[in-house]
């Protein structure tokens, strides 16, 4: 079957999407000697990082930490800031596009990347997913049984616990006296763990899209049907969109549906009719996947209509520019999802989830089925304490798998955090708009109040009005025929 069918799909569905320096900044060459660094080059950044490797653990499970550095261009000897990648399985030396939105912070801050043991090039623990495995749930939870008899020892080493003490031992390899932490998604997670167990090595948190230490993310269907109800709301109110009508309920009709019209789906590149069926869960996780951005979400609304009257390209397309990245690596998403997540959510808990949403039990089955051949220990967190540090969280309106309301309800043992709440934001939200300047004035002045009025500015993108994109503005449209016009 082509690659398009294949696990990488229910990886890419299943889970949560400055200058040039030769030399290093005189703070970390001051902590490392100069020679265990070297430069290297990421995707996403087209300047030269400083690289270098932090041996970790011991026997089957001891890695070389992929640690990955962006000097301060004037160090001042400000902390540094880490960000912290989420999944769980992402790599942080995908994060490199985050730095260009935040160069301000940079001018006098470095900022450090650490690929978490078995991600990234921290020997990636990926159970060969680029294999052509169908997209056929049996098949994968088969592979993913062959890789955890072949890795067991490696696979039951990875968790939070672990990958906060690498964290630490990172810090102390690099002689910081503090460090402040971003947090993107289940790096947020990790962050708040890391902010229990290592107060006193922390300075200050930022929390893009937080996924508190109590809160169960796998249980996402009602979150993502909330962003798809904020979706539906915006786009009745668009002149372009709502002429779309009820496409909400045309995509009930398309799921309930769906077996009799499975066969028809395209290829997400080729446009050729797929020579198997496709499951209804993928298009379930596929309208998820497409909540996270803005971007993405704005197409939803013709692509369901058009899919309603048999034409599935505009679908077809989303699943392909939604393909995967090769960012994530499974093995280290399910030794800490079977762990930490699947094992403390119950039945009835799932079952009131999934009620009444698109989505079902289309995201959780993947990992439910995928736990059961991943025999790792269940691993439980202690009630969180209190902490003062300075903590910004970064929450989307329309957040399908971290709602914005996970911090007012589970963050109450922090005296000191400030939210603020992107309009029709989706997950992640550090590169939206104005939102890297906050970001730069929260490191400069943690505990001072925060001026967020600027985020009213930040709007959805325009709604895709047809196969080409968005209507262009008819006075626009007016005028360019006309400069065309006078043109010839």
């Amino acid at each position: 079957m082509d690659r398009e069918l294949s696990v990488v799909w229910i990886q890419r569905f299943a889970i949560f999407a400055i200058g040039l320096f030769i030399g290093l900044s005189p703070a970390v060459a001051e902590e490392r000697e100069e020679s265990n660094f070297s430069p290297c080059y990421l995707d996403g950044w087209s300047h030269a990082l400083h690289c270098t490797k932090i041996p970790v653990g011991e026997g089957e499970a001891a890695v070389d930490l992929a640690v990955m550095i962006a000097p301060a261009v004037n160090d001042i000897g400000l902390e540094p800031l880490y960000l912290l990648a989420g999944g769980p399985g992402q790599a942080a030396s995908y994060l490199t596009p985050i730095l260009n939105a935040l160069y301000k912070v940079n001018q006098s801050r470095a900022i450090v990347l650490v690929d978490r043991r078995g991600s990234g090039y921290s020997a990636a623990f990926d159970c060969g997913i680029d294999g052509e495995v169908h997209m056929d749930l049996e098949a994968v939870t088969d592979q993913f049984s062959t890789c955890y008899l072949e890795n067991s020892s490696f696979a039951k080493a990875l968790h939070s616990r672990q990958a906060v003490d690498d964290l630490e031992e990172v810090r102390l390899q690099l002689r910081h006296k503090k460090i402040a932490l971003w947090g993107g998604s289940w790096g947020t997670r990790t962050a708040l763990l890391y902010q229990q167990w290592y107060p006193e090595s922390l300075s200050v948190l930022i929390l893009d899209a937080v996924a508190p230490i109590d809160s169960k993310v796998f249980l996402t269907a009602q979150a993502a049907e909330k962003a798809l109800l904020k979706l539906e709301k915006d786009c009745s109110q668009d002149p372009v969109c709502s002429e779309f009508g009820d496409w909400r309920s045309d995509l009930d009709s398309l799921l309930r549906d769906w077996d009799g019209r499975a066969s028809n789906f395209p290829d997400p590149h080729s446009g050729r009719t797929m020579e198997t069926s496709v499951p209804r869960s993928f298009i379930q996780n596929l309208i998820r996947t497409a909540l996270y951005t803005p971007e993405m979400a704005a197409q939803l609304p013709y692509a369901i209509s058009q899919a309603e009257e048999g034409n599935y390209l505009p679908l077809s397309g989303l699943a392909g520019l939604l393909s995967d990245d090769g960012s994530m690596s499974m093995g280290l998403t399910l030794s800490v999802a079977c762990a930490e997540e699947l094992n403390r959510t119950t039945e009835e808990e799932l079952a009131a989830d999934i009620r009444n949403s698109f989505l079902g039990d289309a995201f959780f089955e993947i990992f439910a089925e995928g736990c059961k051949v991943w025999p790792v220990s269940p691993i439980t967190y202690e009630v969180p304490e209190e902490r003062n540090h300075p903590v910004l969280i970064i929450s989307g309106e329309a957040d399908p798998i971290t709602p914005h309301y996970y911090a007012e309800q589970s963050l109450g043992y922090l005296s000191e955090l400030k939210q603020v709440v992107v309009p029709g934001g989706g997950h992640i939200n550090s590169m939206r708009g104005c939102i890297p300047k906050l970001i730069d004035d929260f490191l400069k002045s943690p505990l001072a109040s925060l001026d967020s009025d600027c985020i009213a500015d930040i709007q959805r993108p325009p709604f895709m009005a047809g196969a080409f994109g968005p209507e262009i503005d008819k006075a626009v449209s007016s005028e360019l025929l006309s400069s065309q016009g006078d043109n010839k």
